[in-house]
């Protein structure tokens, strides 16, 4: 199921209901029978087992929900089995501690509120017994646990897959009929038309530029990201047909960090954010524009600006197809993680800012 570009699964979820409904049958039939053997031993007040069953599954329940919201902060570590358990297994002692002291703390108020007293035996034993069976059961929960969240992952990688080959096809008639517009295509061979004679060498560069568009916007689907490095040839290909097409109405400044190449962004992502000053502020204006191009790397964050010193004063109240689908692929390979914003620039201009997690 896909909701607005993300992705939602149902499955790991229904999968978590019927385990609830196991969880509570378990703790059923271990009052069935500890009530059983509580009869048959000539006790005649079956709210004693009732009091001693439920307090445990009451503080079995509580420490399970726990343990089930302290294990999503570790789902990176589920490719690492060891690491991921023990994580898990740090908080155990604190935990059998709290179950032992909350169980009987509950047990010894309900009694007293009926007047009768807590029977049991040497406290040594006790704890020895209780422990004993909170290790299996805390064993038997981070093994459910890792499976249920192995499986979700699992699925939510394949679901991911999936969608990102759809959005990448997207973007494949996205560029050939969008951002690779025929009429970007009519004035880039009307440019080389006019310099094959004047200055062929020009001429055959920029056909090699253009080649290398038009064979990525082509190869698209089959490579849904690539490095910035390569990312940015292509956006050097696209900037080098349309400067020479505006000539000196166009000054362009790139503020590449070197620490940057190797994050993976989506192939033909940043050609949008470019093309989208040239058609909007370029081809409108007499005067020189100045677009910047500038990437930077943040830990393990990665950000990338496109400015341009144009006329705009208010935000537009819409996007158009290029971008909107880089929104999709970015929220379909990042989540929450990515981001694309439009800001207005002091001054006037737009300031248009990828930023993602800065993957290998």
């Amino acid at each position: 199921m896909h909701t607005n570009g993300l992705i939602v699964d149902a499955k790991p979820t229904r999968l978590w209901r019927r385990l609830l409904w196991i969880w509570i049958s378990f703790w059923l039939l271990m009052f069935l029978l500890g009530a059983q053997e509580y009869l048959w031993s000539g006790g005649r007040q079956l709210w004693r087992p009732l009091v001693d069953y439920g307090t445990a599954a009451l503080v079995a329940t509580a420490l399970a929900a726990v343990q089930i919201k302290r294990s999503q902060r570790y789902d990176e570590l589920l490719s690492r089995p060891l690491r991921w358990f023990a994580h898990m297994w740090a908080w155990m002692p604190l935990q059998l501690v709290a179950f032992v002291s909350a169980m009987y703390g509950l047990r010894v108020g309900l009694y007293a509120l009926v007047g009768a007293p807590l029977r049991h035996g040497r406290w040594a034993d006790v704890l020895a017994y209780e422990a004993a069976k909170f290790t299996l059961f805390y064993a038997l929960l981070g093994g459910i646990q890792f499976g249920l969240r192995s499986y979700k992952a699992w699925v939510t990688e394949r679901l991911r897959g999936e969608q990102q080959a759809r959005l990448a096809q997207q973007a494949q008639l996205a560029q050939l009929t969008h951002q690779l517009q025929p009429h970007f295509l009519f004035n880039a061979l009307n440019t080389v038309s006019s310099l094959i004679h004047t200055d062929p060498d020009l001429a055959d560069a920029l056909l090699t530029r253009l080649a290398t568009l038009l064979r990525a916007a082509t190869d698209v689907s089959h490579r849904a990201e690539q490095p910035l490095t390569d990312e940015l040839a292509l956006l050097h290909a696209y900037a080098d047909i349309m400067t020479q097409r505006f000539g000196d109405r166009v000054k362009m400044d790139w503020e590449v960090d070197p620490e940057a190449m190797h994050c993976r962004i989506p192939t033909l992502g940043l050609q949008p954010l470019l093309e989208n000053c040239f058609r909007h502020v370029v081809e409108r204006r007499r005067g020189r524009t100045h677009l910047t191009i500038r990437t930077r790397r943040r830990g393990e964050r990665l950000s990338i600006e496109i400015e341009d010193d144009g006329d705009l004063q208010a935000m537009q109240a819409t996007r158009g197809v290029g971008l909107g689908n880089l929104e999709r692929r970015l929220q379909s390979l990042h989540g929450t993680q990515a981001s694309l914003t439009l800001h207005a620039r002091p001054g006037g201009g737009l300031i248009a800012r990828v930023e993602l997690p800065c993957a290998h």
